[in-house]
């Protein structure tokens, strides 16, 4: 079977014309399976921030980035020139083209970043967050204990909070922003600072920021009030936990929709009580928001629904096969 095959099929749920091309760029390093590959997107107008990304973690990174045929030579040269001029790049950056005329098929994206991650466990994010703490080392460190056990047969995804300045002029450089707990709690409490999408709280609120605030070094706790819209930036099992439907195109409901899908299929959700991202300020494309998120809202009510009822039915048929 050709590769052009293997991949048309694996991505037969996009919107197409569209070609995946793996490994345009290919990491030189080479990664030990239990390290975490942080999995995201990048558009041209994220470039910037991507190179930040990349010289703060200097661990792997496996990244999509979506390529449209009307501007194909003008952003690989600027994808070139980012790659030759950030010196962690070559070192730790696999790189995954998706040529396609549409923008924002986010789901398809991040199934594209996650499938060409090469260790054993990968994190969810947005191009855009700063990591502010070292929760890599503290993940690695703690695999031989529940925890640690509980990720590793892929029934738990770790939940790093997300924080975002209030005044968003205040979040447009990460060099300014907090690198320990002590430091943002001051931040909160002075209302620098607040949970990430203060205006839609199903998003975020059931990390249980109180909780979060209070948490005793080195506590890590189990999201109990989860909600249907919760999006946190996880990591998890690359291997076993369910992928992100590829039916969702635009803004709205899509990186819900992957974690509702692994919440009914039994992954819990445990916040690292020591660790937080923080959001870098942009400008949103608020019409484009405003349209998609209408659109996939009936998506969203439709994939809930039908998820749910796969599940009954794989439980059903588990019990008459006992």
């Amino acid at each position: 079977m050709s590769e052009d095959l293997f991949l048309y099929k694996a991505f037969s749920q996009s919107m197409h014309p569209l070609k995946v091309v793996p490994y345009y760029y290919r990491a030189s390093g080479t990664f030990e399976q239990n390290d975490i590959t942080i999995t995201t997107l990048v558009t041209f107008n994220r470039f910037k921030v991507f190179s930040e990304l990349v010289t703060y973690y200097q661990g792997p990174i496996s990244a999509t980035v979506h390529v449209k045929p009307s501007a194909t030579h003008a952003l690989l040269d600027a994808l070139h020139d980012l790659y030759a001029s950030t010196p962690a790049m070559s070192t730790y950056v696999d790189i995954h083209l998706v040529l396609t005329p549409f923008d924002r098929q986010l789901n398809t994206w991040r199934n594209a970043a996650r499938l060409f991650a090469r260790t054993e466990f990968v994190m969810m994010l947005d191009v855009d967050f700063a990591i502010c703490t070292d929760f890599r080392s503290a993940i690695r460190a703690s695999l031989d204990v529940k925890i640690g056990q509980i990720l590793k047969e892929g029934h738990a995804a770790l939940v790093v909070p997300a924080f975002e300045y209030v005044k968003q002029q205040d979040g447009l450089d990460q060099k300014y922003f907090p690198r320990d707990k002590q430091t943002l709690l001051s931040l909160v409490k002075a209302k620098k600072i607040d949970m990430f999408h203060r205006t839609w709280v199903p998003g975020h609120n059931s990390t249980d920021y109180p909780r979060f605030y209070s948490a005793a070094p080195g506590e890590v706790y189990k999201v109990t009030q989860y909600h249907p819209a919760y999006e946190p930036y996880v990591i998890f099992r690359k291997e076993g936990p369910p992928w992100c439907d590829e039916r969702f195109i635009g803004y709205g409901g899509n990186k819900a929709a992957c974690l509702y899908e692994m919440y009914l299929s039994g992954m819990s959700f445990y916040v690292l009580a020591d660790h937080f991202l923080v959001h870098q300020s942009h400008p949103y494309e608020e019409e484009a928001r405003k349209l998609e998120r209408k659109s996939n809202r009936k998506i969203y009510q439709d994939f809930k629904e039908e998820v749910c009822l796969r599940f009954v039915l794989r439980l059903i048929s588990t019990a008459h096969g006992r």
